[in-house]
């Protein structure tokens, strides 16, 4: 009888003999648990509780670039009447070039010149891109991307700043206005403009404010804020936006080489006093139903026979 009840007993014990904690599994419960400990875990100051970044209010951000604009076409329009030193800085950018031995800005031109097409969609490209391509990408940045919105933002006009410091203390008559170097003023001839005929007398532009290209610092600048913005393989491909403004604005004469240089120089400055947002504060997860949130790995219970 004894031996008969002994299994009985010892099956008994071994039923209620709680199961070891590594053996149990995580329930919902203990996600929820875990991250309730650590509510503001990964939390920036300036998210929200999603995770996402908080857009700036829009009325302040338009007073806010308009500002910007505004100024920057004033400050242009004061570095106007200094049209000997412009050319005499002219001479000398040509002839650093050639010292340096970088390509001869003809060469660009004398390909749009093939084709009458071709210079004119130059020409309007660079009349008509320049801005709205720029408004187009802040936009779409504060729409979807706030925190990288505030970042390029910031960008743009430190750039456009340090620009408008070179204008005034730089003035530089464009390419197309040097005699001697053989380069046509393709918006005269072939249209369209956006400069008057005569740079002396032009009281919407300041026809002597070349170096730095804001046309192809901009342009970089687009480029490489969308390929941080984003996640797409082809992301790279925002790169043929300067590429293209670069061929534009020295085939039609109204940079040099120099000019594109230095605004170059100038953003990357820039973007190594400002550094981008994490690229997670713009994607964050969406959690379905009553999906449990993520904690760390190592705050899990180890389970049993995990690594087998």
């Amino acid at each position: 009888m004894d031996s008969r009840t002994e299994p009985a007993d010892s099956a008994s014990e071994s039923t209620s003999e709680p199961e070891p904690p590594d053996a149990v599994t995580p329930s919902a419960a203990s996600y929820d648990a875990a991250a309730r400990t650590r509510p503001h875990a990964h939390v920036r100051p300036d998210t929200r509780p999603g995770g996402t970044t908080a857009r700036p209010p829009l009325l302040r951000e338009l007073l806010l670039v308009v500002g910007l604009f505004v100024v920057y076409k004033a400050g242009r329009l004061l570095a106007t009447g200094r049209t000997d030193k412009a050319f005499a800085d002219a001479h000398s950018v040509w002839g650093w070039e050639r010292s340096l031995r970088l390509p001869d800005e003809g060469s660009v031109q004398t390909a749009l010149l093939h084709s009458d097409t071709l210079v004119h969609l130059a020409n309007t490209y660079y009349a008509t891109v320049h801005f709205p391509a720029t408004a187009a990408f802040l936009v779409w940045l504060y729409l979807r991307r706030p925190a990288h919105y505030v970042w390029a933002r910031r960008i743009l006009a430190l750039v456009t700043a340090a620009a408008l410091a070179g204008h005034l203390a730089f003035p530089l008559a464009p390419p197309r206005l040097l005699a001697g170097t053989g380069l046509v003023d393709t918006g005269q001839v072939y249209g369209p403009t956006v400069y008057g005929a005569h740079p002396a007398a032009d009281a919407l532009a300041n026809q002597f404010a070349a170096m730095p290209s804001l046309h192809f610092g901009w342009a970089l600048m687009v480029a490489i804020g969308l390929i941080t913005a984003t996640r797409s393989r082809l992301r790279a491909l925002w790169l043929l936006h300067p590429l293209l403004t670069l061929l534009v604005i020295v085939g039609t004469a109204n940079h040099y080489w120099l000019d594109a240089i230095v605004a170059t120089v100038l953003l990357c400055v820039a973007l190594a006093v400002v550094h981008p947002p994490h690229r997670t504060a713009t994607a964050p997860k969406r959690h379905l139903g009553h999906e449990p949130a993520a904690i760390p790995v190592r705050d899990l219970p180890e389970l049993v026979g995990a690594g087998r």
